[in-house]
């Protein structure tokens, strides 16, 4: 075996043992959005409320990473913030089956979110040096795709708990045990690789010691996704209030969507190896259009949405994070990636709320902004592809 070949197995394994984290976490927090929304709802929470908490979270939970990717680069404590964070943001989610009102599961889905913040910049930067020798399509996508195995899993778990007549509580008390499992397997990971920036043995393919105007661009783009992109607490909220779907349904649709990004971001992933900018330009197209089917649709037009929807996630949480791999400074990488998330996260917040607002008054404004917005950042990745080739090294 040549050294290059001892690289690309060593890197392999540690993707896979990082998509393991991430399955059992998603199994966890994924499994509790999936009636997040409904749950505010018996809680007696308006529409309002629902998307102004997903919003508040998302936006914590990106605006956050700035500081917690500048301290990871700082500190070089990569194993130790990542726990810290998977702690929080897992444990909080077994916590909300005690929850007696919709403030105090408002807080602990937000304290949630915070959690994701503070691990998140730490990991992506790992797998970033890992799937340097993979391909980093392929890396993002193969983790994307554990990821979203346990996001499947999780509103599976949930909906056989409702089905078998529990309630929503007892579907967040169940999601404890995988949320151990997650924080067993980090320690694992971190003994078996103390030093993950030594997976990564070439220089990416830009290389600066700031942040250019590609990267500044890409960060607009993605933001403008992120703004019309509509959270599903909120999604869920309207399947319960309209009862275009029956209560146990939701989850399961939830699940649809969930393995839909999984096969998305493989096969995104491999088509953006090979291709570049176009996949992400032509993905952002294709996913805007979720919004009419779900919001305004009928069963069979929902279920189409949300496959829809599933393909946007899976773009954002693989290839998105691939692109901007390449346009990082190494010895930057963590903050590369907490300054473009909380960009993100701002405007999440943003386009969540507002969201939440039209939702009272006119689904059409809803969707017709939802659309908008994400179709306007297509002009500014072209506008990336320009100046930055991300075509496979």
């Amino acid at each position: 075996m040549t050294m290059r070949d001892f690289n690309k197995a060593a890197a392999w394994k540690f993707i896979i043992l990082v998509g393991v984290v991430s399955l059992f976490s998603d199994m966890t927090y994924e499994g509790a959005r999936s009636i997040s929304g409904p749950f505010l709802g018996e809680l007696q929470a308006s529409a309002l409320v629902v998307g102004v908490v997903a919003g508040l979270g998302e936006f914590l939970g990106y605006a956050l990473r700035l500081a917690s990717g500048y301290l990871t680069d700082r500190l070089g404590r990569y194993w130790l913030i990542t726990f810290a964070g998977y702690a929080l943001n897992l444990l909080a989610i077994p916590l909300l089956a005690l929850a007696g009102s919709w403030e105090i599961a408002a807080m602990l889905l937000v304290l949630e979110r915070i959690g994701k913040a503070i691990r998140t910049p730490a990991r992506d930067a790992m797998l970033s040096h890992a799937t340097a020798s993979v391909g980093r399509g392929w890396g993002f996508g193969f983790h994307e795709a554990m990821d979203q195995l346990g996001a499947t899993t999780g509103p599976l778990i949930v909906a056989a708990v409702l089905y078998f007549q529990g309630g929503y509580r007892q579907g967040f008390a169940v999601l404890l045990l995988p949320a151990v499992l997650a924080l067993v397997v980090i320690a694992v990971a971190a003994r078996l690789y103390p030093h993950p920036r030594h997976l990564e043995v070439s220089a990416p393919t830009l290389e600066t010691t700031g942040f250019t105007r590609p990267y500044w661009l890409y960060v607009v783009a993605v933001g403008l996704l992120a703004a019309g992109f509509a959270d599903f607490p909120l999604i869920a909220y309207h399947f319960g209030k309209t009862a275009v779907l029956p209560s146990d349904w939701i989850p399961l649709f939830y699940a649809v969507a969930m393995g839909v990004d999984a096969v998305a971001a493989l096969v995104l992933g491999r088509l953006f190896d090979r291709l570049g900018m176009p996949v992400i330009v032509v993905t952002a197209a294709l996913s805007a259009f979720f919004a009419p089917l779900v919001f305004l649709g009928g069963f069979k037009l929902v279920l189409l949405g949300m496959v829809l929807w599933g393909i946007g996630m899976g773009s954002l949480e693989s290839i998105i994070k691939a692109a901007l791999a390449e346009m990082v400074p190494r010895d930057r990488r963590a903050t590369g990636f907490g300054l473009f998330n909380a960009g993100f996260g701002l405007f999440w917040l943003l386009g969540s709320a507002l969201m939440g607002f039209l939702y009272d008054f006119s689904l059409g404004a809803l969707v017709t902004f939802s659309v908008t917005a994400q179709l306007l950042a297509i002009p500014f990745f072209l506008a990336v592809s320009r100046y930055v080739c991300l075509q496979p090294r």
